[in-house]
């Protein structure tokens, strides 16, 4: 139970779903916040003056990927909905932004030299031309290979606007290639689940056994307006 002490004088409980944050850094002066715990978790998590909240709360907070710096695509709702499909091997992880096409411009190229020598699973998101946010998650980091690599880990997903995840199906193993020209995330009958060019301007998505997905954006062939690719960081 909290209390706080209101302009008037007069003392008043604060709702369950309230907490009052104290914050004191030398050299600044000391100043209370009031926030939503739903609305606040990714703030707490970041901030170890806060030593203990209800255990609910920590096990949902816990439970969702925490991002090192700011994403120009992802929010909260997606990593809520994503946090239940990764494997548990990435949880308890904070994670760091290994691409950006604000940051590091369009080229699939960079984008491989940019994850050289990681050894760890990375979650690609992509929002097009009509807003909609979809992608997938690796279990290995994107490079050039002639034969196709991953687990079944490996994952697609969109929010159009709902989620959906489509995870393997079993009916082959074509999970990642990557080539100077493109990179493919799923396969088989010459279809590809998600298919990005050398600039990663231009895309496209279909149905494929690797993944019997529904094609992820609202079009099967979509211009690409923001492009992240994050990594566990350890």
């Amino acid at each position: 139970m909290q209390i706080i002490k209101v302009k008037s004088g007069t003392m008043r409980m604060l709702p369950e779903n309230m907490k009052v944050l104290f914050f004191a850094t030398d050299g600044v002066e000391p100043y209370v916040e009031i926030i939503k715990v739903k609305d606040s978790h990714r703030r707490v998590s970041l901030c170890s003056s806060v030593e203990s909240e209800d255990p609910e709360y920590q096990e949902e907070h816990e439970d969702i990927p925490v991002l090192s710096e700011f994403s120009e695509l992802l929010e909260d709702h997606h990593l809520e909905n994503l946090a239940s499909h990764m494997p548990a091997r990435t949880q308890g992880y904070p994670w760091q932004l290994v691409y950006s096409i604000a940051i590091h411009g369009s080229s699939l190229k960079t984008l491989y030299r940019n994850m050289a020598g990681l050894d760890s699973p990375v979650l690609l998101v992509i929002r097009d031309m009509h807003k909609k946010v979809f992608g997938a998650f690796s279990s290995e980091p994107f490079r050039i290979s002639k034969h196709c690599y991953g687990t079944g880990e490996t994952f697609l997903f969109s929010f159009n606007p709902d989620f959906q995840a489509y995870r393997w199906s079993g009916e082959n193993s074509y999970f990642v290639s990557g080539s100077l020209d493109s990179l493919h995330i799923g396969g088989g009958g010459g279809e590809f689940g998600l298919w990005l060019d050398a600039d990663l301007y231009h895309g496209s998505s279909l149905s494929c056994p690797t993944f019997h997905n529904a094609p992820l954006s609202t079009h099967t062939d979509f211009v690409v307006k923001g492009l992240e690719v994050w990594t566990v960081q350890k």
